[in-house]
């Protein structure tokens, strides 16, 4: 009776570890925690200084065409227009998802559907080495291959959306072809039983079962996809061009919302309002992960909830 009683009056060795352990998880949150905030309140607070310090109207940022934030226009207003990186910006990600979605479909058709065990465990690495390689290897494989190509293609520099979406494409391409395999090989074997048990054909079933009951995932991929195009920096500025105007056409040497950042940050002072306009940059760029991110949770509670 005594030892039990000094047993609950005196907590264990395991009692004391799995408070040790849960005090270290609420540490590692608090400080994740504390890490995304501060890192949300600078970029918050640096991006919105080009409105709140020095005055620039909003809307003359988001539709002004000119930007040159060291000088002034006639009229004594700085010239940061972001338009045209936003445009060029969302160009090169859309045209990107566009081109690689049908190939990444149907690698991961191919994978999950069609090909032996043996063929999945070769093509399983290679799409793995290729989400591996660093961004400044496929831009420099962009400017020795793509640019030129371009050039003596089309005429021109080379440089311009149609280079930075082709690197865009080859990025974005195993991102969206794994998350797509993963999609499709969630979806039970019993929906393509029961459709080839029903008379359906093999293809049938492909298309009419599996890619409709995967559908949440595929779409959930390429916004990730999208996601990783839209905040490249170095692959893209390597072949974009980096002139700040508004894209007339594919050839059309322009600059993103990354690349401008990639090139300007390091030429301008703290405080200033060249660098406050950077900054609103970089909020646009949060504003826009966030809203990917939204789109992601929204889709995947809509897919959860018709299964």
């Amino acid at each position: 009776m005594d030892e039990i009683k000094h047993d609950l009056q005196n907590p264990s060795k395991a009692t004391h570890e799995d408070l040790f352990g849960r005090g270290i998880t609420y540490l590692c949150i608090g400080f994740v925690s504390l890490l995304v905030i501060s890192i949300l309140y600078f970029i918050t607070t640096r991006g919105l200084a080009t409105f709140t310090t020095n005055h620039v109207s909003l809307w003359k940022f988001l539709s002004g065409t000119n930007w040159n934030p060291a000088l002034l226009d006639k009229h004594g207003n700085p010239q940061i227009g972001a338009l045209p990186m936003i445009v060029t910006s969302f160009s090169v990600t859309v045209l990107a998802a566009v081109v690689a979605t049908p190939f990444a479909l149907g690698v991961a058709l191919f994978m999950t559907e069609i090909a032996p065990e043996r063929g999945t465990k070769i093509l399983q690495p290679v799409i793995e080495l290729l989400v591996g390689i660093p961004s400044v290897v496929y831009g420099f494989i962009g400017l020795s291959v793509i640019v030129p190509l371009i050039r003596h293609s089309f005429g021109g520099t080379g440089f311009g959306i149609l280079a930075g979406t082709l690197v865009l494409f080859v990025m974005v391409l195993p991102t969206i072809t794994s998350l797509s395999v993963d999609s499709i090989k969630a979806v039970p074997m019993f929906y393509r039983s029961a459709s080839l048990a029903l008379g359906a054909t093999r293809w049938q079933t492909i298309y009419k079962v599996v890619l409709r009951s995967a559908t949440p995932g595929i779409l959930t991929a390429v916004i990730f996809g999208m996601s990783r195009a839209f905040g490249e920096a170095l692959a893209v500025q390597m072949v974009i061009g980096n002139a700040v105007l508004m894209p007339h056409g594919l050839l059309t040497p322009s600059s993103t919302l990354t690349s401008q950042l990639t090139t300007g940050i390091g030429n301008t002072t703290m405080g200033t309002l060249p660098n406050n306009a950077l900054w609103s940059l970089a909020l646009i760029l949060l504003l826009m992960s966030l809203v990917f991110n939204i789109l992601v949770r929204v889709i995947g509670k809509r897919g959860s909830l018709k299964k």
